[in-house]
C-alpha cells in the first residue's frame, strides 16, 4: 500500500471515530450539530479516484447512518457532496483547480475558505432537508443549516491546523 492510501484510511477512520465519539453527542440550542467528518471528503486528493471518492464517501455516510439511527440522510449528503466537489473547486479556485496545484490544508486562503464554506452549505443543506422532509420547515431548515455551518466550518479549520504536517 502506498502512503497516500493508508494516509486517507486513517482520516476516514479518525475523523469518523471523533464524529461518533464526540461529535455526535453535541447539540447546542437544538439547532446546532457539528459534522466535521465531512473532512475526509473535502481533504481527499485532488488527482485521486473519482470512483473510490464516492464509494469511500458513501461508506463514511452509511456508516454515519448506522452509529446515528438515520436511514440514510447522511450516505445521500456525502454522496451529494462528493458529486459536487469538482464543481466547489473549479467555483473556489478557477483554473488552477485544473492544473491539481492546490492543497485544502495549507494556509487558509479565501479560496480555501469558500471552498470549505460551500462545501459544508451543500453537505448541511442536503442532510437537513432530508431531514425534515417537507416543505413546512423550510426555516427551520435554514436556522440549522446556517448554525450548524458556522459551527462546522470553525471544527474543521481548528482540525485542518491540528492534522497538517510541519514544514520543517
Amino acid at each position: 500500500m502506498n502512503s497516500a492510501l493508508l494516509m486517507n484510511v486513517f482520516r476516514f477512520l479518525l475523523l469518523l471515530a471523533i464524529q461518533v465519539v464526540i461529535f455526535n453527542n453535541m447539540n447546542f440550542l437544538g439547532y446546532i450539530t457539528p459534522y466535521p467528518y465531512i473532512l475526509f471528503i473535502m481533504l481527499y486528493p485532488v488527482n485521486g479516484n473519482k470512483s473510490g471518492l464516492l464509494i469511500s464517501s458513501f461508506l463514511l455516510g452509511i456508516v454515519m447512518d448506522l452509529f446515528s439511527n438515520s436511514g440514510g440522510i447522511h450516505a445521500t449528503a456525502c454522496l451529494m457532496l462528493a458529486y459536487f466537489r469538482p464543481y466547489i473547486f473549479k467555483f473556489a479556485f478557477g483554473l488552477s483547480y485544473e492544473y491539481q496545484t492546490i492543497r485544502i490544508n495549507d494556509n487558509l486562503t479565501p479560496e480555501r475558505f469558500s471552498f470549505i464554506l460551500v462545501s459544508v452549505i451543500i453537505h448541511h443543506f442536503t442532510l437537513f432537508i432530508i431531514e425534515a422532509f417537507q416543505f413546512n420547515f423550510v426555516l427551520d431548515v435554514l436556522l440549522r443549516t446556517l448554525a450548524s455551518t458556522v459551527f462546522t466550518i470553525l471544527i474543521c479549520i481548528i482540525l485542518i491546523y491540528l492534522i497538517k504536517p510541519n514544514k520543517r
